[in-house]
């Protein structure tokens, strides 16, 4: 990847959990083979990525190349457009991370620049569309991102006899971090009952605690504080998408992750696996009615444990 765009990748970064609704986007100014400019998006400071990056520029945008990590968009928001101001600051060539999905925009930025002679080039960098994964499905799709993990062994069992935990302690504190950046976390309630899980982000710092949900046919334990979901799952996650959930992470067992599945609605699985043999117990997953190919499949080390990550929808 360009490391000007690696740099707005970067930049975008510092907005996280500062956006509102809105996606992380980042954006640098080159100019005479120099960053002359650089920005990125906060909600509160209102003023688009782009913006930041020309004010910065000045007149040494006029002829430039801009790097932004999303398409600019094309549309009156909160502030004027922001391909408009590309146009206005005479940058000869713009380098675009990934097109926007949102209706609203998709396509038109570019096409607004192009139609004022303004190169083009759209990358449609996965680095970039993965940045803003959750986001770009609940814009496109209207339902929060799916993220479904599991600790297994070898053997691909979820319980170990005479063990509280599959997994390692690096595993365990990385499910909390997760539960933090994730808008809710859910389990089905076969899960509710035999374990009555508190779902919270706890030892993390956590900028807010995620909604915590059952899926499934209630009552709930009393004194539980999750929330129970018992409708079809395609219409919950579309009320969840209404109410600002962007992203979903489930912590449930097979038969959460057998239904999710079956209704094409998890978009990532993360599978924390143990090195140990089981011999006995429920397996990862429950029955599926065909196989479920799995993109940009990586593996990585997490403690003595192994964390695998695959999209089932890339974003």
């Amino acid at each position: 990847m360009n490391g000007y765009l690696g740099r707005a990748l970067e930049l975008a970064e510092r907005g996280r959990g500062k956006v509102e609704d809105h996606p992380v986007v980042g954006a640098v100014v080159v100019a005479g083979g120099r960053s002359a400019g650089e920005g990125w998006y906060e909600y509160e400071r209102v003023r688009h990525a782009e913006v930041i990056a020309l004010e910065q520029a000045g007149t040494r945008a006029r002829g430039a190349t801009l790097y932004v990590t999303l398409e600019p968009c094309s549309h009156h928001g909160r502030t004027p457009p922001c391909a408009d101001a590309v146009i206005e600051a005479g940058v000869a060539r713009v380098v675009v991370g990934a097109r926007d999905p949102n209706p609203k925009v998709d396509g038109r930025g570019v096409e607004r620049l192009r139609a004022a002679g303004v190169e083009v080039e759209v990358i449609d960098a996965f680095e970039a569309r993965r940045q803003n994964e959750a986001w770009r499905t609940w814009v496109s799709l209207g339902r929060p991102f799916v993220t479904y993990k599991v600790a297994a062994t070898l053997d691909g069992r979820v319980t170990v006899p005479g063990s509280r935990w599959v997994s390692g302690e690096d595993s365990r504190r990385l499910v909390h971090e997760l539960r933090a950046a994730a808008d809710a976390v859910a389990v089905g309630m076969g899960t509710v009952r035999a374990d009555n899980p508190r779902l919270d982000a706890r030892d993390v710092h956590a900028e807010h605690q995620p909604r915590r949900l059952a899926f499934g046919r209630g009552p709930l334990p009393e004194g539980s504080e999750l929330e129970l979901r018992s409708g079809d799952l395609p219409e919950e996650l579309e009320a969840l998408a209404e109410e600002g959930v962007q992203s979903l992470l489930l912590e449930g067992g097979p038969t959460l992750a057998a239904s999710f599945l079956d209704d094409d609605l998890v978009d990532k699985l993360l599978v924390f696996v143990a090195p140990q043999l089981s011999g006995e117990g429920r397996s990862s997953f429950g029955p599926l009615p065909a196989p479920v190919p799995l993109h940009r499949l990586i593996a990585r080390p997490l403690g003595d444990d192994v964390l695998l990550e695959g999209y089932v929808h890339l974003p």
